[in-house]
């Protein structure tokens, strides 16, 4: 039998993971409401944050909280440049010639990342602060896993109010609903696609930085599966639904860290293969997510 400290302990970790996850899908869900593309550069995004960090912290000794803010924006920054050069002509012409320049744009953002880093993974280096160890009613974590958490929590908080009541925030929605009719109001359709690339990749690099943090390294490849996963977290939820993708990162997180925790070990070799069986069983069970809805034929 699973003690309750033991289940607490696996529930923990599995929110902490779910947090990334759901940063991440959350940065996927706002380009797709909009272009309708499933964004698979965003995960060579999480390596260009972690390796920012990285660089930027270790190599040049920046403030850790300068060092952070300045991975957020050389993230936006790219993801800007994304959308000018690798997005913008192709908008109005067929959904999977994005799609094939998403996968284009990740194997060269990733094979760049190990043309001027290295193939081997890196020791990852964080504040000292982050690494301290608690303990509390027998449940184990660190500083680190808390401050991911809280800093998910912020952000998510952030973005909802921004998308709520800003009028930027309102032009997002409004262009998501029918990219034809925010034109014809006015709304300038250009910015507001800029606006969802930038933060889409400026959250992926805060997620690179999570990512290293947590499991302690980071190599050039270490974006590809965080951002499948993340994809299948916003099907799990719900394709377009930002609440969707917030749920459905946190699921993924559970379910594949109570996977490793409860099934023997041999099985909990297998997470990878639990995730996508739940993505056959939700497509199969339910296709439009938890809280999506069919769209208009």
């Amino acid at each position: 039998m699973f003690s309750g400290v033991y289940i607490a302990q696996q529930c923990l970790n599995g929110v902490v993971f779910g947090s990334m996850y759901a940063l991440l899908a959350l940065g996927m869900t706002i380009v797709y409401g909009i272009l309708r593309l499933i964004n698979f550069a965003h995960g060579a995004l999480v390596t260009v944050g972690a390796f920012t960090f990285f660089g930027i912290f270790v190599i040049f000794k920046w403030h850790f909280a300068l060092s952070l803010g300045a991975a957020m924006v050389v993230g936006g920054i790219i993801g800007y440049l994304l959308d000018l050069v690798g997005y913008r002509k192709l908008r109005g012409g067929p959904e999977v010639s994005l799609l094939i320049t998403s996968l284009g744009i990740y194997i060269l953002l990733e094979n760049m990342i190990k043309l001027l880093a290295s193939p081997q993974p890196y020791a990852f280096r964080s504040p000292a602060f982050l690494a301290q160890l608690h303990n509390v009613a027998g449940v184990v974590f660190r500083t680190a896993d808390i401050f991911i958490l809280l800093l998910s929590l912020v952000v998510m908080v952030v973005f909802t109010f921004f998308v709520k009541y800003s009028k930027l925030g309102i032009a997002m929605r409004a262009t998501a609903e029918s990219v034809e009719a925010a034109r014809l109001v006015g709304i300038s359709v250009d910015q507001v696609v800029v606006l969802a690339f930038v933060f889409g990749a400026a959250v992926a690099a805060i997620t690179g930085f999570m990512w290293g943090a947590k499991y302690g390294q980071i190599s050039y490849d270490m974006g590809f599966m965080a951002g499948v996963k993340a994809f299948v977290a916003v099907v799990i939820g719900g394709i377009g639904s930002i609440p969707g993708a917030v749920l459905g990162g946190f699921l993924l997180g559970l379910l594949e860290t109570l996977s490793v925790g409860f099934l023997p070990t041999g099985f909990s070799e297998y997470r990878d293969a639990i995730v996508f069986l739940l993505l056959i069983l939700v497509l199969l069970l339910r296709p439009t997510g938890i809280m999506g809805r069919k769209e208009a034929m």
